[in-house]
């Protein structure tokens, strides 16, 4: 098994992505070597051993630290999932793409990360009163920076070290990267060399002109965090053809950069009736939930669907709502509910309802 529809962008050096095969998955757990990458200027060589991290700015005390120290600090470890903004961005388009799970969904990963805990190392370096914000800066070519409410930072955020029990492999950001668990994926920083504390957001090219999201009056709406609501079927999906009539398992996962999931409900006759599906025993905070439906199939056409819960009472959206008021190409964010229709030879195919 490898990932999947990897592509690269016209006329760069190293900026493109890799999806995580989803369809091909149980569980919630992603195998470290079929992450979802995506990479803006390449994959750094780093010698661990002159590497620094440097905390600085608003503190009393700039402190540096290599992933030797960082190892001797508390650390934590929790499966969470990591997702990039622009995923599912292929339901945006004005008619139906026609792309496996992968392609459309692979964007997202969940893995057991392991690091330190943020707030030891400001608590340590000592925050000032006015520090509001912290700048992350990556050791990438394209000098990755993103800023983060002091909040976030004090909440949840670690400096990870550790990916699936193993070392960070250096795609993923070895020897260290940020993690900010439930915000898109680009806030988390690879290959992490700077964090500086200020009293205002860096407003950099990656959270102005890109990771923006731009609305048809002409407004950009910045610093949209957290990932919405949303699930996706992986199987019945293109490229698992139903083999004839009889009962089936009707799997998929569901997350939600606010918590938990409450309650999936799945249809198959689009959206004209809904079930309420199964979910597996491990349902995490800000992770993939697994869920699962028993379907009998008639041998009939047949329209797939699911439709996630959080534990705020967030409810997925519809694809009508979803791109309500974006801008012509805007497609970060998007999380509205998405069709696989079945036909009567049990191949599937994204449409919209």
């Amino acid at each position: 098994m490898v990932r999947t529809a990897i592509q690269s962008q016209a006329g760069t050096t190293g900026s493109g992505v890799s999806r995580t095969p989803l369809q091909h998955l149980q569980g919630i757990i992603t195998p470290s070597r079929l992450q979802f990458e995506r990479h803006h200027s390449g994959i750094p060589q780093i010698d661990p051993q002159q590497h620094r991290l440097v905390i600085h700015g608003l503190v009393e005390r700039p402190l540096s630290f290599d992933a030797a120290a960082l190892d001797r600090y508390p650390q934590v470890s929790r499966i969470q999932f990591l997702e990039c903004s622009g995923n599912s961005a292929a339901l945006i388009a004005p008619t139906p793409v026609d792309a496996n799970c992968a392609t459309i969904h692979g964007l997202v990963s969940a893995s057991e990360w392991g690091g330190v805990p943020l707030n030891v190392l400001l608590d340590e370096a000592g925050l000032k009163p006015e520090g509001k914000w912290l700048v992350a800066g990556g050791a990438d070519a394209a000098v990755m920076s993103r800023s983060v409410p002091i909040e976030k930072i004090m909440d949840d955020a670690i400096v990870a070290l550790y990916q699936n029990g193993e070392r960070l492999r250096p795609a993923n950001g070895y020897p260290m990267r940020l993690f900010l668990p439930g915000w898109e994926g680009n806030l988390s920083v690879k290959w992490l060399r700077t964090l500086k504390v200020t009293d205002r957001p860096a407003m950099s090219r990656e959270e102005t002109s890109r990771y923006s999201d731009l609305g048809r009056d002409g407004i950009a709406e910045l610093f949209t965090f957290p990932m919405g609501v949303k699930s996706v079927i992986t199987s019945p999906s293109p490229g698992l053809d139903l083999a004839g009539p009889g009962v089936y398992q009707i799997s998929g996962l569901a997350w939600s950069g606010q918590g938990r999931i409450r309650r999936v409900e799945v249809s198959a006759d689009g959206g004209a009736s809904w079930a309420e599906a199964a979910l597996d025993e491990h349902v995490l905070p800000r992770c993939l939930t697994r869920f699962r439906a028993a379907w009998r199939w008639n041998g009939g056409p047949a329209t797939l669907m699911s439709r996630a819960v959080d534990e705020t009472v967030a409810i997925q959206p519809t694809r009508e709502v979803a791109i309500a008021g974006r801008a012509p190409g805007s497609f970060y964010h998007y999380n509205g509910i998405q069709a696989w229709a079945v036909n009567d030879k049990g191949v599937s195919r994204n449409v919209y309802v």
